[in-house]
């Protein structure tokens, strides 16, 4: 069998090839972790603290090292097990190859409460696994969740080796620094590893290598680089952006599927899918729709005509609820005083022809601009149309204040006037439109200049 030899560990060369393959852009960080583990059977560290943030590849090259070497561990997520118990009992599961059932009642290997139970039971469970010669590694991920548990727990585990007398390695992983973790009372310096994020010529190779067999990998290489262009600056999550990728590429090589233009027409493949990756931009790290939503709004906008190119990030941090507010201040702002009832009353009763009658006004409301309205006015108009939409139990005016920091609204008046402010809606239409879409509300049905 061929071997490669890397500070003082062996391993089979065709495994080493195969990490290498899988783990691009993180040969550094996995030729580290060779490093530090050493021989199978060779005296490892007690315990290794791994950070850096989320979407670096902490986890997964982890769990690939572990995997394709064939190391005995068991990996623990410490979301899942919030508790000791549950904690202690994943692991010996994992240990034992013990897996809750039906058939089980879904009980665990054996209950164990405490920190003296599982070194106890480990001490069983290794030496009936036939691990006493080797490296056993103990993965917990999300370990930041560990500062909540028993404050036994994580010294414990930093000397996890000394307490069971056996040849045992505690890995944590952490989007956070050491420094936040380490106990009052002083403990076991772990050895600390850490994942930088990735550069944009790192993901632009490890979202490339991705590419659909029925493309040539330049032309999903170049679609990669338009990616990242209107993304990098927001997002490094590899994760979040392989998702847009997947989520965005139908789009962008429509043009060629319908025979309008080919692979190497980069400037027109642009044209077509810039807009839809600025409209997706509302979509990074927040879920509000699901990918097969998502794909059902672009075809309703294909069919309508209604993408006009409008910058989504200007309302995509505005909360839902004061969504409402904002379309209830422009309401305010250009619809008359005397047309709320006729809009927003249901059981209006009939309105006199001279009071809804247009035939004297010689100008529309939106070239005349915004005009003042009071603060009473503004909230009779968001429970009208809120309605069954959402309960109102926001603390409006805070949200009535980032309105207006953000300069959607603006407050009018003397500063003696703190019984009754007044405020303008500064938006404009195309805005208003936009932001109403979003809630699934039809503006256009309550402007009066519509009628």
């Amino acid at each position: 069998m061929v071997t490669c030899i890397m500070e003082g560990a062996t391993y089979p060369e065709e495994k080493l090839q195969e990490l290498g393959k899988v783990t691009l852009c993180r040969e550094s960080q996995v030729s580290m972790l060779l490093a530090i583990f050493g021989e199978r059977k060779h005296l490892s560290f007690p315990s290794i603290f791994i950070y850096g943030h989320t979407g670096t590849g902490k986890t997964y090259v982890l769990q690939t090292v572990l995997n394709t070497l064939e190391l005995p561990h068991a990996f623990v997520n410490c979301v899942e097990c919030f508790s000791p118990r549950l904690l202690f009992e994943e692991i010996l599961n994992k240990l034992f190859h013990h897996c809750p059932a039906p058939e089980n009642e879904y009980s665990s290997i054996e209950r164990c409460d405490t920190l003296n139970d599982f070194v106890r039971m480990y001490k069983k469970a290794v030496t009936s696994e036939d691990l006493e010669k080797e490296t056993v590694y103990i993965v917990l991920d999300k370990a930041d969740l560990l500062r909540e548990m028993d404050a036994n727990l994580l010294p414990g585990f930093l000397r996890l080796q000394e307490l069971t007398e056996s040849n045992v390695t505690v890995i944590f992983l952490s989007e956070i620094v050491w420094e936040t973790f380490r106990p009052n009372t002083g403990c076991l310096e772990p050895l600390t590893l850490y994942f930088a994020d990735y550069s944009k010529a790192e993901l632009q190779r490890i979202l490339s290598s991705d590419y659909p067999e029925e493309y040539s990998a330049e032309f999903y290489a170049s679609y990669i680089n338009i990616l990242l262009s209107v993304f990098y600056t927001v997002c490094r999550d590899i994760k979040e952006l392989r998702h847009l990728a997947e989520l965005n590429f139908i789009k962008y090589c429509e043009p060629v599927t319908k025979g309008e233009a080919k692979e190497t027409d980069s400037h027109k493949l642009f044209r077509n899918i810039e807009p839809h990756l600025k409209r997706a931009m509302q979509t990074v790290y927040l879920r509000e729709i699901s990918s097969s939503q998502w794909e059902k709004m672009q075809q309703e906008d294909r069919e309508a005509g209604q993408l006009r190119g409008l910058s989504a990030h200007a309302h995509v941090e505005l909360p839902y609820y004061s969504k409402f507010l904002l379309i209830a201040a422009y309401l305010a702002s250009f619809n008359p005083a005397r047309t709320d009832k006729r809009f927003f009353l249901k059981h209006h009763g009939k309105i006199k022809k001279t009071d809804f009658s247009k035939k004297h006004e010689k100008t529309s409301n939106h070239l005349l601009g915004p005009k003042p309205f009071p603060l009473d006015r503004l909230l009779a108009i968001l429970y009208s149309i809120v309605d069954s939409r959402v309960a109102p139990t926001a603390n409006i005016f805070s949200q009535i204040s980032s309105l207006v920091t953000l300069q959607l609204l603006t407050l009018v008046g003397h500063d003696d006037q703190l019984d009754a402010p007044k405020y303008k809606c500064t938006v404009s239409l195309d805005f208003m439109r936009a932001v109403a879409r979003t809630v699934n509300f039809d503006i256009i049905r309550y402007l009066y200049d519509f009628l």
